[in-house]
């Protein structure tokens, strides 16, 4: 993240009519530090108005638009998911890139949701490849149940070290994006992050063509995945509940 800012400037310099900030809340605010008058198109997963990034969902006033991976946070909904596919977890690792904009209000969020759920909660913090094997070693120092990953780009660049590791060791997990799921992950929840790029190519296509970011909405999705990997809950050992089975998007067989 520290290096966003001199790449968003050095595209400027190069004279791009336009960028895509894909990489969530530090990203946009690069793109948006780098110039006043460049479009910027952003993807992120915190309130962009929170964040100084545009003035209002609705008008967002400047050159800065995008779309809103997910204004609700959804850890609390994480945890409770999991606790009806895995009834037995006691403890519940909460893997955290810290150098997020967004990562205290999604820990807060999780660890609301544990409670009332009498489950306890670790936080690890990662920030790149070599600190989330050190998190992961520290999960099982721990003694955690199962992990629930915050909603960041890098780690969900490094999903198929994450979700290797927990499998060898039999550790439920749960991502915030359906491609978790996908690489063995137990579950995931979450908005479409296909959805959401497609979506912010569109509105690039829109402002090449002459649209106004100031007057284009923050757009939000309205519907969340929920998928389930079954491979992996039979090797865990775990019986989906039917009204898990029965409320899932996709089950990944």
């Amino acid at each position: 993240y520290a290096a966003l800012p001199a790449l968003a400037a050095e595209l400027v310099a190069r004279g791009v009519v336009a960028i895509a900030a894909t990489g969530d809340v530090a990203s946009a605010r690069a793109a948006q530090g780098a110039s006043s008058t460049v479009p910027v198109v952003f993807t992120i997963g915190g309130d962009p108005v929170r964040f100084g990034l545009v003035k209002s969902i609705n008008r967002p006033g400047g050159n800065v638009t995008g779309i809103l991976f997910n204004q609700n946070v959804l850890g609390a909904k994480r945890v409770e998911l999991l606790r009806q596919i895995s009834p037995n977890i006691s403890r519940v690792a909460l893997l955290m890139n810290p150098t997020n904009p967004n990562v205290k209000v999604e820990q807060a969020d999780a660890e609301a949701g544990a409670k009332k759920l009498a489950l306890e909660t670790v936080t690890l913090n990662a920030s790149n490849a070599r600190e989330i094997d050190a998190a992961l070693e520290q999960l099982l120092v721990a003694k955690a149940d199962a992990c629930i990953t915050g909603t960041d780009p890098i780690l969900l660049d490094r999903r198929e070290q994450i979700v290797s590791f927990a499998n060898r060791h039999k550790l439920p997990v749960v991502g915030f994006v359906r491609q978790f799921a996908a690489v063995g992950a137990l579950l995931s929840y979450g908005p479409s992050i296909s959805w959401m790029y497609r979506q912010a190519g569109e509105y690039v296509g829109q402002i090449l063509k002459g649209s106004n970011p100031a007057e284009m909405p923050v757009l939000q999705p309205t519907q969340f995945e929920f998928v389930i990997n079954l491979k992996t809950a039979k090797n865990f050992g775990l019986g989906i509940p039917p009204t898990a089975l029965a409320r899932a998007d996709e089950v990944i067989e």
